[in-house]
C-alpha cells in the first residue's frame, strides 16, 4: 500500500437517533480536510453523507461524490462537491468509489453502509486489495457486527485472521491516526499497524 491521498467514507443518508453520530461525521470531514485528504463519499446531501461532506468542504477540503442517477433524484446530490460523478447503478458506484480511494472508513449507518464496508473486507480477504478498512464505532455502534464476525470464526466459516481485514476505533481522531502520519502529499500507512 502506498501513500494515502483519498479516503472513502461509507455512511447513511439519514442521521440516526443519536447526535453523536452526526458529530462523528462532522469531525471526520473536518479531520480529513485538515489532513489534506480527499473525501470520497456516496454523493448525497442528506444525513451522515451531507454532514461529512459539508464539514470537509467547510474545512477547505476536496470532496468527490459518487451517486447513481436514481438516488440523485431521491436523495438530492451534494452539488457543492468538488467533483460529482453520476453513475448508472449501485455496482458502478461501489467500483468507482473503490477506484478513487486509498482507504475506507465506515461511520454508523444502515444496510448500504454495512454492504459497502463488508464488500471491501471481502475483497481484501480475496487478495483484491490491501487498502485499510476502518470502522468508527461511535457509542459502540459496531459492537454487534464484531459479534457476528466472532460467530463466523467460531463456526469455522473463516479463519481468525479475518479480524486483520479491518480495524475498529471509537472516534474519528483515532481513524485519522491510523491513516497517518503525514509523509509528503497524502498520508502513509503507519508502521506496526495490522491493517490489511
Amino acid at each position: 500500500m502506498g501513500v494515502i491521498r483519498s479516503v472513502c467514507v461509507f455512511c447513511g443518508a439519514t442521521a440516526g437517533d443519536d447526535p453523536a453520530f452526526a458529530d462523528a461525521a462532522k469531525d471526520l470531514g473536518t479531520g480529513l480536510a485538515k489532513a489534506g485528504l480527499t473525501l470520497v463519499f456516496g454523493g448525497g446531501n442528506r444525513g451522515m453523507m451531507g454532514f461529512v461532506a459539508s464539514a470537509a468542504l467547510a474545512g477547505g477540503g476536496r470532496t468527490v461524490g459518487v451517486i447513481p442517477q436514481f438516488l440523485a433524484d431521491v436523495e438530492i446530490a451534494h452539488q457543492e462537491s468538488s467533483e460529482l460523478h453520476i453513475v448508472d447503478s449501485m455496482h458502478a458506484r461501489k467500483r468507482k468509489m473503490f477506484d478513487l480511494s486509498d482507504a475506507f472508513v465506515a461511520l454508523p449507518g444502515g444496510l448500504g453502509t454495512l454492504d459497502e464496508a463488508v464488500e471491501m473486507m471481502a475483497w481484501g480477504q480475496l487478495g483484491r486489495h490491501d487498502k485499510p478498512v476502518i470502522l468508527i464505532s461511535t457509542h459502540d455502534y459496531w459492537a454487534p457486527f464484531i459479534r457476528v464476525i466472532d460467530q463466523i470464526v467460531s463456526h469455522k466459516f473463516a479463519h481468525r485472521d479475518i479480524h486483520a481485514l479491518f480495524r475498529v476505533v471509537n472516534a474519528p481522531a483515532e481513524a485519522l491516526r491510523l491513516l497517518g502520519p503525514r509523509s509528503g502529499p497524502g498520508l502513509s500507512r503507519p508502521t506496526g499497524e495490522s491493517l490489511p
